[in-house]
């Protein structure tokens, strides 16, 4: 199993960034797949998660209506639109496959920087 982020970068606030998850190694479009973050000095949280299918989404409270999660199950790929960015999620941003044979697999992140 291999999670491959990119997307991030340094953006000013009320920017906008696309992140991409490209996933290999498991049957992508049968799992549920999640974005996670990890700011610096405090422990990672949940940002977002699709099911298998995208029937279903979570968003955590401090981005919705701000953050989009989607899935394309054609191309083993997820993604996370970032828009109207504010310097509290600045964060190294990861993408994680959960419960893929029994196991968590995640990406090695991608730094987001919101600064002006």
């Amino acid at each position: 199993v291999q999670l491959v982020e990119s997307g991030g970068g340094l953006v000013q606030p009320g920017g906008s960034l696309r992140l991409t998850c490209a996933a290999s190694g498991f049957t992508f479009s049968s799992y549920a797949m999640s974005w996670y973050r990890q700011a610096p000095g405090k422990e990672r949280e949940l940002v977002a998660a699709v099911t298998s299918a995208g029937g279903s989404i979570y968003y955590a409270d401090s981005v919705k209506g701000r953050f989009t999660i989607s899935r394309d199950n054609d191309k083993n790929t997820v993604y996370l639109q970032m828009n109207s960015l504010k310097p509290e999620d600045t964060a190294v941003y990861y993408c994680k496959a959960p419960k893929v044979r029994g196991m968590d697999y995640w990406g090695k992140g991608t730094l987001v920087t919101i600064t002006s």
